[in-house]
């Protein structure tokens, strides 16, 4: 029974453990041109490194059990075995040399594939900030250029450019499923291409510790075919629509009568702050506060009212609301889509 029980635990162990070789943030379930050739680099790495970690447990096997077995040591090592010895770890040493020099080229080559971007491709800005992500799509003209935050919708298909910039502190953003790491240092634009293959939603994160709620600063990338995309393009571009609702439209004018407008920006009003995300379409996005709560009323609501209780640290202070204007602002910006 106690064997059983243990077999199944190991077994549970294992499944476990290759659960996370899967699923829409994993290094190892790739879509992405880049990510196919870091996942390749990866699996080369580590099935070289088990080869040598065996060959280096053998020979220590046997070199424990030639001394078991050896009843009277040699006051003076034989020439022979000497020269045997010496040859073993010139060849182990030179062995080192080439599977290091090996992995450096390979290295080389696989991240270029993270840079290597066409003057047609797509160009999105990211901007890092704690704790979230200012998307910003820019166009042929000026009324082409709108904004969203922590979802980056793109093309099937094709490459996409990102000009990463952090603007407070050093962040990194990571989408293992498309790409590799990439990091946004204040001062100093990077860029990234990432590009996939097959449509679907691929969870991405922050990769360097950026402060208290790092953990909690995720983003999502969401590709979707060409005509699909350009749909929804069309629609972030417009201005936001005007709701019929008297709720939505009271909350309207509570947004734009307290401290609201002066962080966000809700293009066709009045509000155009710049600290935080844009609104214009919040309540098409899947989550809100970067990953933290799906997009629903309840949620937008219980963000509205106490922010610092749902990701401590972050810059959106408490605003003073009675329980009208916090169920008519909530009603409006879920209705922002």
């Amino acid at each position: 029974m106690i064997r059983e029980l243990h077999g199944l635990a190991l077994a549970s162990a294992a499944l476990l453990t290759l659960s996370a070789c899967t699923g829409w943030q994993s290094a190892l379930d790739v879509h992405g041109a880049a990510a196919i050739n870091l996942k390749q680099l990866i699996l080369l790495i580590v099935m070289i490194c088990s080869i040598v970690w065996a060959l280096v447990m053998i020979a220590l096997i046997l070199a424990l059990w030639r001394k078991r077995d050896r009843r009277e040591r040699p006051s003076s090592i034989d020439p022979a075995t000497e020269h045997r010895l010496t040859i073993t770890v010139v060849a182990a040493v030179i062995t080192t040399v080439v599977i290091i020099g090996a992995f450096t080229i390979l290295s080389f080559f696989a991240t270029r594939t993270l840079n290597v971007a066409g003057n047609d491709d797509l160009t999105i800005k990211v901007r890092g900030l704690q704790w979230w992500w200012s998307i910003e799509y820019f166009g042929s003209t000026s009324g082409q250029r709108f904004e969203t935050a922590n979802e980056i919708h793109i093309p099937v298909g094709r490459n996409v450019r990102l000009q990463l910039e952090g603007v407070d502190v050093i962040h990194s953003f990571w989408v293992p499923s498309l790409a590799g790491k990439q990091d946004l240092i204040p001062g100093r634009p990077n860029e990234l291409i990432i590009r996939a293959e097959r449509a679907g939603v691929y969870r991405g994160q922050c990769a360097e510790f950026c402060g208290l709620q790092h953990a909690h600063m995720a983003l999502f990338v969401i590709a979707e075919e060409f005509p699909a995309f350009e749909e929804w393009a069309r629609l972030q571009r417009q201005d936001a629509t005007t709701s019929s609702s008297q709720e939505a439209d009271a909350g309207r004018q509570a947004f734009l009568a307290k401290q609201c407008a002066a962080c966000h920006t809700i293009r066709g009003t009045t509000a155009n702050g710049t600290t935080g995300p844009d609104l214009t379409h919040v309540g098409g996005r899947q989550y809100i506060a970067a990953g933290l709560l799906e997009t629903t009323r309840g949620s937008l609501a219980a963000w509205i009212a106490d922010p610092q209780t749902l990701k401590p640290g972050n810059n959106m202070p408490m605003v003073p609301l009675n329980a009208e204007e916090l169920k008519s602002i909530s009603a409006y910006l879920a209705g922002l889509k």
